[in-house]
């Protein structure tokens, strides 16, 4: 029996038809699936404009669905969960990223640093700075130091965040200097807490040199030192403080005048005094200094002070502290007064941080608010 190929021949039209019809299928299923995921993103990017983030969340979701292998959405999607506090399913989003064998090198190191900086703000610190060293020698190098920098600020390792600082001082990235004495001096009053005083000292004269224009380290020897029975050599590093950094001298005056009368240096101090008043900032702490100077029989004149100091800057203030020492002409009225304008300064009275208005009584080197260091002035808010 003779095979027919007759068969073949009329079924090789057929054969092509179909793969034609298959291949056309194809094609048009990828441009569908091409044309969902662009729309879906653009559809998200708009909402994110508008600050509609939970719509634009549900937009991205489904662009991701549609389109698996993007990974700008995913990082899309993961910064979105950050910013929305929804730190475990960023940590998801970003872990899925670097599970996936196809990302490229530069990619995964972007996922990384989206781990770390979700790590960081989930306050999960010993997984954020894991996260953070394996960014060493990358592109992300610079940030991820900084990030590790804030990371054993907040856990106060300071020997830690001093080889951090010091590296990017090093590489060039910065002058930590001044945030390095503070490290020191953050060291030093744990040591003062425990009983350790000459090692304290040794620290804070190191922040000392390390940054000379810095004034904290010279406040707290001095204070130290004057809690040891050394108040001449504190007197002396109140001085010096003075002369290294004269913007700080807000803070240094009410210290100068009371340890200059300790150890017998009032005339010594009011001079000094006199001479930062009369410069072109005149500062009420440091008029309060003065005044606090004057001999007894001398204190009539020492209120006229404050009438001087009006005519310079215009303080509520300082209205209040002279009147307080006056008498009024309807005196049986003059505690009611007193009392109004101490409650009306009180907030003029207050330290404000330059970075975040945090304000607070006390001056912090490090805003309690923001964490951000030496954005307290030593001002206080009525003379910003």
């Amino acid at each position: 029996m003779e095979f027919d190929f007759s068969f073949f021949l009329l079924g090789l039209p057929i054969a092509f038809g179909l793969g034609w019809l298959a291949s056309r299928m194809d094609i048009r299923q990828l441009r569908l699936e091409n044309q969902q995921a662009p729309k879906a993103y653009f559809k998200g990017l708009n909402f994110l404009l508008n600050e509609q983030q939970d719509q634009a969340i549900d937009a991205f979701i489904e662009a991701v669905q549609n389109d698996p292998d993007t990974s700008e959405l995913h990082f899309a999607l993961g910064n979105l969960f950050r910013r929305r506090g929804e730190y475990e399913r960023a940590v998801r989003v970003h872990q899925h990223l670097l599970s996936r064998s196809d990302l490229s090198q530069d990619d995964r190191h972007r996922a990384q640093h989206a781990l770390a900086l979700d790590y960081l703000k989930a306050g999960l610190l010993d997984r954020a700075e894991q996260a953070l060293l394996k960014l060493e020698g990358t592109r992300f190098e610079e940030q991820a130091r900084l990030a590790l920098l804030a990371n054993y600020e907040r856990s106060r390792d300071w020997p830690l965040a001093a080889g951090v600082a010091q590296r990017l001082q090093d590489s060039g990235q910065g002058h930590f200097a001044t945030r390095l004495a503070h490290y020191l001096c953050e060291q030093a009053q744990t040591l003062v807490q425990q009983q350790q005083v000459d090692e304290a000292m040794a620290l804070y004269r190191r922040a000392i040199d390390t940054a000379p224009e810095a004034a904290r380290a010279r406040i707290a020897l001095a204070e130290l030192q004057h809690r040891q029975g050394q108040t001449s050599d504190a007197f002396e590093t109140l001085l010096a403080a003075l002369d290294h950094a004269p913007q700080a001298s807000p803070l240094v005056a009410p210290l100068l005048a009371r340890y200059a009368q300790a150890c017998g240096q009032q005339t010594r101090a009011l001079e000094t005094l006199l001479a930062l008043y009369r410069g072109p900032h005149p500062s009420l702490d440091v008029l309060d200094a003065i005044v606090s100077l004057q001999a007894p029989d001398a204190l009539e004149s020492a209120r006229d002070w404050y009438v001087q100091h009006l005519e310079k800057e215009p303080s509520l203030v300082a209205a209040a502290k002279w009147i307080a020492g006056e008498k009024l002409e309807h005196e049986q009225f003059h505690p009611q007064v007193q009392r109004a304008l101490d409650h009306a300064v009180k907030p003029l009275t207050r330290y404000r941080c330059a970075a975040c208005g945090f304000e607070a009584k006390s001056h912090f080197w490090q805003c309690p608010g923001c964490q951000t260091w030496d954005s307290y002035p030593a001002r206080r808010v009525e003379e910003l």
